[in-house]
């Protein structure tokens, strides 16, 4: 389980074919003392296991498999060596829950359809797939790429969020752009509230 706050953003490594899967390595500014095999790390809000690791410069290297079905359902199987991923480690007993439970659990890929930049802020419009939008709520949160954020606007299957200063600096969405591709994952909540809705309705 996650909360939404990215606490690095790591660089991709390397990519290698391993039959159905493909083995990521990744650079990050966690101490390697401070990692354990087998723990879970939300890559672009999507959770991979770390099967090897070590240290480096600035901090250490990381390896997680991406099988197939998350290759298939999320962005993981367009990501290159140079690319910014998001991070975040497990949330553990104690820590503060400051954004979403986010259950790195990927539901679809969304996509930017346009970006305006102001104030040191950016208005993004993000398109959803239409099976995820009914789970999307102005004021209500959404993961995209792992970060924790707030919905302003909803029509049809598109949506607005407002990235502050901070944000735009501490996660990969101050490179975004119109076209691209993000994970997206829709709030737990939303989604027991829709079927609640739906098995009251039969």
């Amino acid at each position: 389980m996650f909360t939404g706050l990215i606490t690095d953003v790591g660089t991709l490594l390397s990519v290698e074919e391993r039959g159905g899967l493909k083995r990521l390595r990744l650079a990050s500014h966690y101490p390697a003392e401070s990692l354990v095999l087998g723990a879970s790390v939300a890559h672009n809000g999507v959770c991979m296991t770390l099967v090897g690791f070590g240290p480096q410069a600035d901090g250490s290297w990381h390896e997680v498999d991406a099988a197939a079905e998350t290759l298939a359902v999320t962005t993981a199987g367009e990501w290159k060596a140079g690319d910014r991923i998001n991070l975040e480690r497990a949330l553990r007993i104690g820590d503060e829950l400051g954004g979403h439970m986010v259950s790195g659990h990927v539901d679809g890929v969304a996509t930017i359809v346009s970006r305006k930049d102001f104030d040191g802020m950016a208005h993004f419009e993000i398109d959803a797939p239409k099976a995820l939008s009914k789970f999307i709520a102005e004021k209500g949160s959404v993961a995209l790429d792992g970060t924790s954020l707030t919905v302003n606007k909803v029509s049809g299957t598109t949506f607005t969020i407002l990235l502050i200063p901070h944000t735009l600096e501490k996660t990969n969405f101050g490179t975004r752009k119109a076209g691209d591709r993000i994970n997206l994952e829709v709030d737990t909540m939303a989604r027991y509230a829709a079927r609640l809705s739906e098995a009251a309705a039969e």
